[in-house]
């Protein structure tokens, strides 16, 4: 059985071996810079990981796998260009470094790409696989239209923040389980298992992202803290304090929301100082502990001997213990 490690490395040399052109160098250079840049490739790993839970063949899960980390990194990609974001991974992002147009149609073609690798599923599996794939996209940018959404807002309730993040983050990680667990030959029931282990490992990686994004360590996260903060974000730190500060920190947080001029790290201090009195820290740890269990269940739920799923309990134990 493959490690967390092992798959995560698989998939690695597998993405090198793609070929991607040369030509125009203007196109495909930033797609090069941005696979370049790293990254945990946990999605594609865990494509790995299903399909190895239920002996199937990982060398028929290789070209889907890295379709699954090529999508995700094109979604980081319009998303930088979205969010104005400097820094992806501690090195500048292609809008920064190439221009926002090239980071456009860059974007465009990874997606393209992701698309072809897709379809290199085997036939016998290919239809449910590409409509997972295509389902999930859609998912994708739906949950980031309603992010841009939220920034309209002033506010935003729990409810439809989890929605939100369910959509963006986690049915990514979900589907690269339930895909894995496809091109493995599991049953229907163990694919829907796996989806929901991973929907709810999504949900607490999403918060923990809240979470690191103000209370994390910048050397070790890759970019500066308290870019939520900053723009403005809905995110379940905000929402949480909003919904329980008094009425002096509510109006002192309505007013860091709407203020059009701001020092940068004086915004930052004054927020994570409330955020700090509200315990907002402890609060979004504890639903993030929440998400963990029910993930724990679901993968308890699954049909396949416990020493088999040990990987996959290493890999709920990482993100829980993750930080950055």
């Amino acid at each position: 059985m493959f490690t967390l490690l092992e798959a995560q490395n698989l998939v690695e040399r597998h993405l090198g071996s793609i070929s991607i052109p040369d030509a125009p160098p203007e196109l495909y250079e930033p797609v090069k810079y941005v696979l370049s840049l790293g990254g945990k490739r946990i999605r594609p790993a865990l494509v790995i990981l299903a399909c190895d839970l239920f002996a199937g063949a990982v060398e028929s899960a290789l070209a889907p796998a890295v379709a699954i980390e090529i999508f995700h990194n094109f979604t980081l990609l319009h998303d930088d260009v979205m969010d104005r974001s400097e820094l992806r991974r501690g090195q500048p992002t292609v809008h920064v470094k190439y221009n926002e147009n090239v980071a456009i149609l860059s974007g465009d073609v990874m997606s393209i790409m992701a698309s072809r690798l897709i379809n290199q599923s085997p036939g016998v599996v290919l239809n449910p696989v590409h409509d997972i794939f295509t389902k999930t996209a859609m998912q994708v940018c739906e949950g980031q239209q309603i992010d841009m959404n939220f920034e309209e807002r002033l506010t935003v309730s729990e409810e439809e923040y989890l929605n939100m993040i369910e959509l963006k983050t986690a049915v990514l990680i979900a589907a690269s389980l339930k895909i894995g667990a496809i091109l493995g030959g599991a049953s229907s029931q163990d694919a829907v298992d796996l989806y929901d282990f991973g929907k709810h490992m999504g949900m607490a990686f999403q918060l923990q992202d809240d979470l690191l994004d103000t209370y994390g360590d910048p050397q070790v996260i890759g970019k500066m803290v308290g870019t939520d903060i900053v723009d403005n974000k809905k995110t379940f730190l905000m929402i949480t304090a909003l919904g329980n500060a008094p009425a002096r920190q509510k109006k002192e947080l309505t007013h860091w929301l709407t203020a059009k001029k701001f020092d940068r790290e004086e915004k930052i201090r004054a927020v994570t100082s409330i955020f700090d009195t509200l315990r907002v820290e402890e609060l979004t740890r504890n639903r993030i502990g929440n998400y963990y269990e029910k993930a724990l269940a679901s993968l308890e739920h699954l049909n396949r001997p416990r020493e088999r799923k040990t990987e996959l309990y290493n890999f709920a134990s990482y993100l829980m213990n993750r930080n950055k």
